[in-house]
Formats: structure tokens, sequence, C-alpha cells
């Protein structure tokens, strides 16, 4: 019955958006760790999974699209080190980037969170 509500291509695009954020914000986390570690490699979200979400987007079948892949975390590999111990954090380029995920968790939390506030009308009657 309510099935239709969390199969809709919008709110399955928006929990993947969802898990790609909460994945990358665990990448921050452990780059912010790790600065100060020789050798560490700055870690993101691989950044095949937005090429295939896009391409599967264009498809528009969004349910399959959504089931079909996953984030997952992988070397950045436009990261360049620029200290002699082949670290390549930068502690500036992580607090942006914390911030750039901030903002961009804001609009699939907003859509998610706007299905669920369907279906509790739907069955309260109220908001």
């Amino acid at each position: 019955m309510i099935d239709p509500v969390f199969q809709s291509g919008n709110y399955e695009l928006a929990r993947k958006l969802l898990d790609a954020t909460a994945l990358r914000h665990e990448a921050i986390a452990t780059n912010v760790a790790n600065a100060e570690t020789p050798g560490f490699h700055r870690l993101d979200v691989a950044p095949d999974f937005a090429n295939q979400l896009r391409a599967r987007m264009e498809t528009g079948d969004r349910a399959a699209a959504s089931s079909a892949i996953s984030p997952h975390l992988a070397e950045d590999p436009n990261a360049r080190s620029i200290r002699p111990d082949g670290n390549t954090v930068e502690i500036e380029r992580e607090l942006l980037a914390m911030n750039r995920n901030a903002v961009e968790f804001d609009y699939p939390s907003d859509v998610v969170s706007g299905n669920l506030k369907q279906l509790r009308l739907a069955i309260t009657g109220r908001a």
C-alpha cells in the first residue's frame, strides 16, 4: 500500500544521493583524522558513482538506476601531494568539501522528509 511512495523515482534518487553524502562525510572525517599520517592518500566517493547515476537517470528508469548502483570510497585521483611525506590531504580543501557536502545534503533530505510528511498526512489527516 505504501510501497509506491518508497519506490518512486524521486524518492529512490534522493535516497542514493543521501547515501553518497553520508559516505562522503565519512571520507572527509577520515581524511582530517589522517592529515598528518605519512603516505596517506585522500579518500572520496568514487567519481564513477556520479557518472553511472547520471547515465541511468538519463535512460528514465529511476528505480532501476537507484537499485543497481551504490556509492563507494576510492582514493581521490586528483589529489596531489605537496608534502615530502606523500600525504595528499589538505585541511583547507577538506573544510571546503565538508561545507559543500552539507549543502548537497539539504536538497535530497528535503525530498525524503517531504515524502514522509505526505505519508503522515495521508495516514493521520494532519500535517
